[in-house]
Protein backbone atom coordinates (compact mmCIF):
# COMPACT_ATOMS: atom_id res chain seq x y z
CA UNK A 1 0.00 0.00 0.00
CA UNK A 2 1.24 3.23 -1.11
CA UNK A 3 1.87 6.30 1.87
CA UNK A 4 0.23 8.43 -0.58
CA UNK A 5 -3.03 6.81 -0.21
CA UNK A 6 -4.78 9.44 2.58
CA UNK A 7 -3.16 12.44 0.07
CA UNK A 8 -5.15 10.67 -2.96
CA UNK A 9 -8.45 10.27 -0.98
CA UNK A 10 -8.08 13.77 0.06
CA UNK A 11 -8.09 14.67 -3.93
CA UNK A 12 -11.31 12.23 -4.51
CA UNK A 13 -13.22 13.66 -1.69
CA UNK A 14 -12.70 17.38 -3.16
CA UNK A 15 -13.57 16.05 -7.12
CA UNK A 16 -16.94 14.25 -5.27
CA UNK A 17 -17.58 17.32 -3.50
CA UNK A 18 -17.43 19.71 -6.45
CA UNK A 19 -19.81 17.04 -8.69
CA UNK A 20 -22.35 16.93 -5.66
CA UNK A 21 -22.47 20.26 -5.86
CA UNK A 22 -23.43 20.48 -9.30
CA UNK A 23 -26.87 18.76 -8.88
CA UNK A 24 -29.84 20.76 -8.51
CA UNK A 25 -32.56 20.55 -6.20
CA UNK A 26 -34.54 18.61 -8.80
CA UNK A 27 -31.57 16.50 -9.80
CA UNK A 28 -31.46 15.12 -6.18
CA UNK A 29 -34.76 14.45 -5.91
CA UNK A 30 -35.08 12.96 -9.10
CA UNK A 31 -32.30 10.60 -8.63
CA UNK A 32 -33.34 9.72 -5.37
CA UNK A 33 -36.49 8.26 -6.33
CA UNK A 34 -34.66 6.08 -8.72
CA UNK A 35 -32.25 4.42 -6.40
CA UNK A 36 -34.38 4.21 -4.18
CA UNK A 37 -36.57 2.21 -6.18
CA UNK A 38 -33.70 0.23 -6.95
CA UNK A 39 -33.29 -0.68 -3.66
CA UNK A 40 -37.07 -1.32 -3.13
CA UNK A 41 -37.73 -3.42 -6.11
CA UNK A 42 -34.56 -6.09 -5.28
CA UNK A 43 -34.91 -9.16 -3.87
CA UNK A 44 -32.47 -8.30 -0.82
CA UNK A 45 -35.06 -5.92 0.25
CA UNK A 46 -37.66 -8.21 -0.42
CA UNK A 47 -36.28 -10.88 1.35
CA UNK A 48 -35.31 -8.11 4.54
CA UNK A 49 -37.03 -8.19 7.64
CA UNK A 50 -35.14 -5.08 8.78
CA UNK A 51 -33.34 -2.05 7.12
CA UNK A 52 -31.08 0.36 8.29
CA UNK A 53 -31.21 3.53 6.81
CA UNK A 54 -29.30 7.05 6.92
CA UNK A 55 -31.53 9.74 7.92
CA UNK A 56 -30.63 12.32 4.42
CA UNK A 57 -28.39 15.48 4.67
CA UNK A 58 -28.28 18.13 1.65
CA UNK A 59 -26.65 16.70 -1.48
CA UNK A 60 -27.11 12.76 -0.27
CA UNK A 61 -29.69 10.78 -1.58
CA UNK A 62 -32.92 11.15 0.14
CA UNK A 63 -33.62 7.87 1.68
CA UNK A 64 -37.47 8.88 2.72
CA UNK A 65 -38.81 6.10 -0.26
CA UNK A 66 -37.05 3.17 1.12
CA UNK A 67 -38.31 4.08 4.49
CA UNK A 68 -41.78 4.22 3.73
CA UNK A 69 -42.17 1.13 1.67
CA UNK A 70 -40.07 -1.04 4.09
CA UNK A 71 -43.01 0.32 7.11
CA UNK A 72 -45.43 -0.65 4.18
CA UNK A 73 -44.58 -4.16 4.07
CA UNK A 74 -43.84 -4.51 8.21
CA UNK A 75 -40.78 -4.16 7.93
CA UNK A 76 -38.08 -2.54 10.90
CA UNK A 77 -36.60 0.68 9.64
CA UNK A 78 -33.38 1.34 11.73
CA UNK A 79 -31.26 4.30 11.54
CA UNK A 80 -27.97 5.10 13.16
CA UNK A 81 -27.61 7.15 16.37
CA UNK A 82 -23.95 8.35 16.70
CA UNK A 83 -21.63 8.25 19.29
CA UNK A 84 -19.53 11.39 18.46
CA UNK A 85 -16.75 10.76 21.54
CA UNK A 86 -17.10 6.48 20.80
CA UNK A 87 -16.78 7.07 17.20
CA UNK A 88 -19.54 4.76 16.51
CA UNK A 89 -22.95 4.57 15.56
CA UNK A 90 -25.82 2.48 17.62
CA UNK A 91 -28.76 1.48 15.66
CA UNK A 92 -31.59 2.47 16.82
CA UNK A 93 -35.34 1.72 15.66
CA UNK A 94 -37.47 4.47 14.62
CA UNK A 95 -41.30 4.93 13.54
CA UNK A 96 -41.49 8.78 12.00
CA UNK A 97 -39.12 10.34 9.85
CA UNK A 98 -40.02 13.94 11.11
CA UNK A 99 -40.89 13.46 14.59
CA UNK A 100 -38.28 12.82 17.43
CA UNK A 101 -35.47 13.79 14.85
CA UNK A 102 -32.49 16.42 16.16
CA UNK A 103 -29.11 17.37 13.91
CA UNK A 104 -25.97 16.89 15.53
CA UNK A 105 -22.29 17.25 14.77
CA UNK A 106 -21.46 18.22 10.97
CA UNK A 107 -25.30 18.56 9.80
CA UNK A 108 -25.99 14.83 11.12
CA UNK A 109 -29.71 14.29 11.08
CA UNK A 110 -30.34 11.49 13.65
CA UNK A 111 -33.05 10.22 16.39
CA UNK A 112 -33.07 11.96 20.29
CA UNK A 113 -33.93 8.77 21.40
CA UNK A 114 -35.37 5.05 20.33
CA UNK A 115 -34.94 1.13 20.80
CA UNK A 116 -31.79 -0.54 20.43
CA UNK A 117 -31.84 -2.79 17.78
CA UNK A 118 -28.98 -5.78 18.02
CA UNK A 119 -26.59 -5.76 15.12
CA UNK A 120 -27.24 -9.32 14.28
CA UNK A 121 -30.99 -8.25 13.86
CA UNK A 122 -30.24 -6.23 11.14
CA UNK A 123 -30.13 -7.71 7.23
CA UNK A 124 -29.66 -4.85 4.84
CA UNK A 125 -27.52 -1.50 5.81
CA UNK A 126 -28.25 1.00 2.81
CA UNK A 127 -24.69 3.30 3.20
CA UNK A 128 -24.04 6.39 2.40
CA UNK A 129 -21.00 8.25 1.23
CA UNK A 130 -19.67 10.71 -0.57
CA UNK A 131 -18.27 8.44 -3.42
CA UNK A 132 -18.39 4.47 -4.01
CA UNK A 133 -15.85 2.62 -7.00
CA UNK A 134 -17.55 0.03 -9.05
CA UNK A 135 -15.44 -2.51 -7.56
CA UNK A 136 -17.94 -2.28 -4.32
CA UNK A 137 -15.66 0.44 -1.80
CA UNK A 138 -16.85 3.35 -0.93
CA UNK A 139 -15.08 6.76 -0.11
CA UNK A 140 -16.95 8.48 3.12
CA UNK A 141 -15.80 11.67 5.30
CA UNK A 142 -13.09 10.22 6.81
CA UNK A 143 -14.30 9.56 10.28
CA UNK A 144 -14.73 5.38 9.43
CA UNK A 145 -18.04 5.13 11.05
CA UNK A 146 -19.79 2.58 8.96
CA UNK A 147 -16.28 1.61 8.32
CA UNK A 148 -16.06 0.27 11.92
CA UNK A 149 -20.11 -0.60 12.42
CA UNK A 150 -19.66 -3.10 8.35
CA UNK A 151 -16.55 -4.55 10.12
CA UNK A 152 -18.78 -5.88 13.57
CA UNK A 153 -18.24 -10.07 13.97
CA UNK A 154 -22.09 -9.60 14.95
CA UNK A 155 -23.05 -8.43 11.30
CA UNK A 156 -24.27 -10.81 9.06
CA UNK A 157 -26.46 -8.91 6.57
CA UNK A 158 -25.99 -7.54 3.58
CA UNK A 159 -24.36 -3.46 2.87
CA UNK A 160 -25.84 -1.68 0.29
CA UNK A 161 -24.54 1.53 -0.77
CA UNK A 162 -27.11 4.12 -2.09
CA UNK A 163 -26.05 6.81 -4.67
CA UNK A 164 -26.11 8.97 -7.60
CA UNK A 165 -24.27 7.97 -10.75
CA UNK A 166 -22.17 10.91 -10.28
CA UNK A 167 -20.69 9.53 -7.16
CA UNK A 168 -19.77 6.68 -9.07
CA UNK A 169 -16.37 6.05 -9.60
CA UNK A 170 -14.20 3.34 -11.35
CA UNK A 171 -11.69 2.59 -8.72
CA UNK A 172 -10.95 4.17 -5.28
CA UNK A 173 -8.03 4.42 -2.72
CA UNK A 174 -8.64 1.57 -0.55
CA UNK A 175 -7.20 1.02 3.02
CA UNK A 176 -6.93 -1.63 5.44
CA UNK A 177 -9.77 -0.92 7.45
CA UNK A 178 -12.35 -0.31 4.22
CA UNK A 179 -15.24 -2.67 4.57
CA UNK A 180 -16.42 -3.91 0.78
CA UNK A 181 -20.10 -2.90 0.06
CA UNK A 182 -21.97 -6.08 -1.00
CA UNK A 183 -23.76 -4.07 -3.53
CA UNK A 184 -24.70 -0.84 -5.42
CA UNK A 185 -27.82 1.12 -6.04
CA UNK A 186 -27.81 4.33 -8.31
CA UNK A 187 -30.41 6.40 -10.23
CA UNK A 188 -28.96 4.13 -13.02
CA UNK A 189 -28.96 0.62 -11.70
CA UNK A 190 -27.98 -2.26 -9.29
CA UNK A 191 -24.39 -3.43 -9.37
CA UNK A 192 -23.89 -6.71 -7.31
CA UNK A 193 -20.42 -7.37 -6.62
CA UNK A 194 -20.29 -10.81 -7.54
CA UNK A 195 -22.31 -9.84 -11.13
CA UNK A 196 -22.93 -6.67 -13.32
CA UNK A 197 -24.36 -3.97 -13.14
CA UNK A 198 -28.28 -4.81 -13.57
CA UNK A 199 -31.10 -2.18 -14.29
CA UNK A 200 -32.07 0.26 -17.02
Amino acid sequence: MSSDQPANKGAVRQQLREALARLSATDIHNKSIAACLHVTQSPEFAAARSVMLYLSMAQEVETAPIALRAWQRGMTVVVPKVHWEGKRILPVEINSLTSGITTTGPGVREPITGKPVPVDEIDLVVVPALGFSQTGYRIGRGMGFYDRFLAQGDFTGLSCGLAFEEQVLPTLPVLDHDMPLSMLASDRCIRRFTTSCIGK
